[in-house]
């Protein structure tokens, strides 16, 4: 049984071309500015010295929200040593608030590193039951299904700060 949300059968692609070298992004020299640093994004529910908590905008999932740090780095390589530290100890808060939620199963996180070049990561629930939506399926499932409001997802968020 498959696990995807389209109907079979689907067909596999080729890759385009790959572009070398590859297009700056948000926050990188000769790209458009950070939206973190800039404050062009929702409001944090939750920070303390080094991390700021957010709720999305356009979701399907209440109870995901994303973490940033306060500090303009990259990636994981990029934290300084006393962050990437803190940031097993703010990781297991954020998920034993998600699990505090009614109705989620598990708690996924997510760290893509194509959009913008500042540190973030996803925490995503995974609603109880929907077993489909298991591993790394809960993204594309997040994707196809219907949105719920900003403020549903707001109002989970800051559920989620107020179990923190």
């Amino acid at each position: 049984m498959s696990t995807l949300p389209y109907s079979e059968p689907l067909v596999v692609r080729e890759p385009g071309p790959r572009q070398i070298p590859e297009p700056p992004r948000r926050g990188e020299p000769g790209g458009p500015p950070c939206r973190i640093c800039s404050g062009d994004v929702t409001a944090a529910v939750w920070s303390d010295e080094n991390w700021t908590l957010h709720p999305p905008v356009g979701g399907s999932l209440p109870g995901a929200v994303w973490l940033a740090s306060r500090v303009h780095v990259d990636s994981f390589s990029d934290l300084p040593e006393e962050l990437a530290a803190d940031f097993g100890r703010i990781a297991a808060r954020v998920e034993r608030a998600i699990l505090a939620l009614s109705d989620v199963a598990r708690v996924h996180l997510y760290r893509w590193g194509d959009g913008g070049a500042h540190f973030h990561v996803w925490f995503l629930p995974r609603p109880l039951g929907m077993l489909e939506a298991s591993g790394m399926m809960l993204p594309v499932w997040e994707d196809v299904l219907p949105n719920a409001s900003d403020d549903e997802l707001a109002d989970a968020a800051k559920r989620v700060a107020a179990a923190m």
